[in-house]
């Protein structure tokens, strides 16, 4: 039986749009897909406010812990802290190219020091009990995705890790900028799928560019796991969808009243403790992409939601707004 087997699905970690209120609202639309925190530095884990750090609603299990660091010690004693916060896995980032990770000598820097990976990843696996997983590129600037990435494979399952995600493009770290980085180059999936055929009985997943459910479901013949990134931010809807085509759940009609319920109690409770209400609506305006009355949604939430004082009432008057008997074609 593969690790992580049940795991078919997972929305990416991304830097300051998966926290945990986004992390809470896209658990409203799946119970079973793999949510990911954004990256979180071991340093800041360690002498940073905990709390606000790591702190999450236990509704958003099964959720990952994502770090950043290349000190494996460092990483060890975060891993350790995370565990004891309750999280479900811990995943070391060993893709992200933006200019604050390269300064740290960590992201996507590290495909270029397999060995300090698989230290670094030996270190976690010594430091607790949960899955430790990594999620990488295929290779970074100059190097050659065939060799890069089997030496990070390499040295990432022969130090026990539980699984390997791959983001299916290159990261380059000089000439582009980070956003840029989303794009360019080209993905190549077959790269990500011919480590699969030599790594049968590791679980390796894939990242980059996958828009809907029957791309992941493609992705599958082929890997293990998909992960959806900017696709399940802005279309978040398509998360309802994962539980019925990889789960086995009942394929029926999403519930969005309860969902704008639910979304509404967790806002109140988050303004109660001196948050205010578009911290959490921020991550919700492309919930109803394709409907009749969502460009209203839309106008609500980007503006009265971001007022001082807004209160939960706001979100319910925004999706009064939406008229779920129409087709995409009519859609605002």
């Amino acid at each position: 039986m593969l690790k992580n087997q049940d795991h078919r699905v997972a929305v990416a970690p991304m830097m300051d749009w998966t926290d945990r209120h986004c992390l809470f609202f896209h658990r409203q639309l799946t119970s079973r897909a793999l949510l990911y925190t954004e990256m979180v530095v071991a340093d800041a884990v360690i002498h940073g406010a905990r709390e606000r750090l790591l702190g999450f609603d236990q509704a958003e299990h099964p959720v990952a812990l994502q770090l950043g660091g290349s000190d494996p010690r460092k990483l060890a004693e975060a891993a350790r802290i995370g565990e004891a916060f309750g999280y479900d896995e811990i995943n070391l980032n060993v893709g992200c190219p933006s200019d604050r990770v390269q300064s740290g000598t960590f992201g996507a820097c590290l495909m270029k020091v397999p060995d300090l990976v698989a230290g670094c990843v030996a270190a976690m696996k010594a430091a607790v009990k949960i899955p430790v997983t990594v999620k990488c590129r295929i290779g970074v600037d100059e190097q050659d995705p065939e060799p890069a990435l089997d030496a990070v494979a390499d040295g990432v399952f022969d130090a026990g890790a539980d699984a390997l995600w791959v983001h299916a493009r290159k990261a380059w770290l000089e000439g582009l900028s980070p956003k840029e980085n989303r794009d360019i180059p080209p993905l190549d999936y077959g790269r990500v799928y011919r480590l699969k055929a030599r790594k049968q009985n590791e679980f390796i997943g894939i990242n980059g560019g996958i828009q809907s459910i029957e791309e992941a479901r493609a992705h599958l013949d082929h890997v293990d796991g998909a992960m959806l990134g900017r696709a399940a931010y802005h279309t978040p809807g398509i998360l309802a969808g994962v539980d019925a085509a990889f789960h086995g759940a009942r394929s029926e009609a999403f519930d969005f009243t309860a969902l704008i319920d639910a979304m509404a109690g967790y806002a109140a409770r988050h303004i109660e403790q001196g948050g205010r209400l578009g911290h959490v609506t921020r991550h919700m305006v492309g919930l109803f992409h394709g409907l009749p009355g969502a460009r209203r949604y839309r106008q609500i939430l980007s503006t009265e939601a971001t007022r001082p004082g807004a209160g939960p009432d706001v979100l319910k008057t925004a999706f009064a707004a939406v008229e779920f008997g129409g087709t995409a074609a009519e859609a605002a």
